[in-house]
């Protein structure tokens, strides 16, 4: 098979994972702040991940040099670090539908650090997707909220949560850039184990400096008692621990994947996708059928996919 359709599939199957996540972890947010989720999920991650290093390459320290361990963690700072706090503080004070929307800024932040970093270049047929793509995303955002459990917020709240949102899409995009960086100093990887392979240990580092980021920052502000109380609630500890497997274990993973096999941009657009994947999963969950909005959008969305795919 065709390793830029196996990234653009990776890609897609990331944002699914990441929707069935962002409800996971919203739900775990309002019950144990978004702090304690950022660092409980990452912290089981890593331990996932470790796992898995051991199986495949006997050994829990992936192989890497200075160089390569600075650009991949230091994507881990700002895309799990800083960015998905903003992300998951967003999603508790303004709510997943109106962060993901700010979010979906995450590509262009993604094209413009890929241009400068390795002047990687986006074709007319590409930045139609990509155009067509967030443009359904948008359409379906801009749906009425008034319909949903949203609850009217101030202008205080409305802009913090907006302000949240925003580093988190900087943190998103700039963090995948970062991550691709890393990975071409490896020797180029042709087969499909090689890449998983090179997947798995390029966010196993990512990981590692992510979580001790975040557990430094949480320590150096003294909100351990509040990870401690996080612990005795064990619905919200559930969550997270289910939302870890899905998200940062098995999705971030692919998001590697398709950050390597895909030219960064697109594959940030591709990983957009939760609101278009949100549709079906609360009309079989909830039995909320959307508006002839959020249809349309969804139609246009898939169009931009389909144009992404055939490049």
């Amino acid at each position: 098979m065709d390793m830029y359709i196996i990234g653009a599939t990776a890609a897609v199957l990331t944002s699914g994972l990441w929707t069935i996540n962002a409800v996971l972890f919203t739900s775990a947010g309002k019950r144990i702040g978004a702090i304690s989720v950022n660092a409980w999920r990452i912290l089981f991650a890593v331990l996932l991940l470790w796992a898995t290093q051991a199986i495949i390459f006997g050994q829990f320290f992936p192989d890497a040099s200075g160089e390569q361990w600075f650009w991949i963690g230091l994507s881990g700072v700002i895309g799990l670090g800083i960015g998905d706090f903003g992300l998951f503080a967003s999603f508790v004070i303004i709510g997943t539908r109106r962060a993901v929307l700010v979010m979906s800024l995450s590509a262009i932040f993604a094209s413009i650090a890929a241009f400068f970093l390795f002047d990687e270049l986006l074709s007319i047929l590409a930045l139609v997707g990509i155009s067509l793509t967030l443009s359904g995303v948008i359409i379906v955002l801009m749906e009425d909220g008034t319909k949903s459990d949203e609850k009217p917020l101030t202008k205080k709240k409305k802009k913090l949560g907006i302000t949240l949102a925003l580093v988190g899409a900087i943190g998103q995009g700039l963090g995948l850039a970062f991550l691709k960086k890393g990975m071409l100093l490896y020797p180029n990887s042709t087969g499909l184990q090689d890449v998983m392979s090179l997947a798995v240990t390029a966010t196993l580092i990512r990981m590692m400096l992510g979580t001790i980021f975040v557990w430094a920052v949480i320590i150096l502000w003294g909100k351990m008692p509040q990870l401690k109380r996080a612990l005795k609630d064990r619905r919200g500890m559930k969550f997270v621990a289910v939302g870890s497997f899905i998200g940062p274990f098995a999705g971030v993973t692919l998001s590697t994947m398709a950050a390597y096999l895909v030219k960064v941009g697109i594959a940030q657009t591709l990983m957009s996708l939760m609101p278009i994947f949100i549709i079906p999963l609360v009309w079989v969950l909830y039995k909320q059928r959307t508006s002839w909005r959020g249809i349309v959008g969804a139609f246009v969305a898939v169009a931009g996919v389909a144009v992404l795919f055939l490049i």
